[in-house]
């Protein structure tokens, strides 16, 4: 995947690992499944999914789920636990610019601070794909850093809305990242969805010398048909 930047593989590669769920995702999941549905028919995927802790969530709850993520190591990872877990799963290494799958599949499509590692142009193809691979009202849940960010203020400005080279803060050591102010943000729903909430969530560590906020975009977008 051309736009990933390689400090993932890197980091999974030894032994990075994501062991549970994003309590954000969790909600998303049990709140935006469809009601009437068995859990057993219901199709979620995950873009960026490293070593799948959402997916294996979603699995364990009864859930059909997909995955793609660039990084070789972390599929591989997220394979070895779902099977020794004797969970189902397919997990793919893959573009999530391109994604393997026909259209209209899914129900519920995630994506957790994963877009937001690539620039705008890449993230609208990302967001494009999701709304081909989602069933008319299926839902996306939209995770990226904002520009808030305290990381964001010791980044160096790059191409496409990215910032390289973070000194300070949270995200010290992850590479490049697209911090999203809210014009950001509608303009990545502008066309064929609606959005169906926009929580931005700052968090501000007091304790201590050391003082830097946490900030981050929670979104839920609705296919139109």
């Amino acid at each position: 995947m051309a736009d990933l930047d390689p400090v993932w593989e890197k980091k999974y590669a030894a032994g990075h690992a994501e062991r549970y769920p994003w309590d954000s995702v969790v909600s998303f999941v049990h709140r935006n499944a469809p009601r009437g549905l068995p859990r057993g028919e219901v199709k979620i995927v995950e873009v960026g999914c490293g070593t799948a802790s959402n997916l294996w969530f979603a699995a364990r709850e009864g859930f059909q789920v997909w995955g793609v993520d660039g990084s070789a190591s972390a599929i591989a990872a997220a394979r070895q636990r779902f099977k020794d877990d004797g969970l189902d799963g397919t997990l793919d290494v893959s573009d999530f610019t391109r994604l393997p799958h026909p259209d209209a599949q899914f129900h519920l499509a995630i994506d957790r601070a994963a877009i937001t590692c690539v620039g705008l142009a890449a993230a609208a193809r990302v967001a494009g794909e999701l709304r081909r691979v989602l069933r008319p009202g299926g839902r996306f849940f939209f995770n990226p850093y904002s520009d808030r960010h305290s990381s964001f203020r010791s980044g160096q400005a790059g191409p496409d809305g990215l910032r390289l080279g973070i000194t300070e803060g949270s995200l010290v050591g992850v590479g490049q990242i697209c911090f999203y102010g809210r014009a950001q943000v509608e303009a990545l729903f502008a066309s064929g969805w609606r959005v169906l909430s926009m929580e931005h969530m700052a968090l501000e560590e007091m304790a201590g010398t050391t003082r830097g906020v946490h900030a981050e975009w929670r979104v839920i977008a609705e296919k139109l048909p």
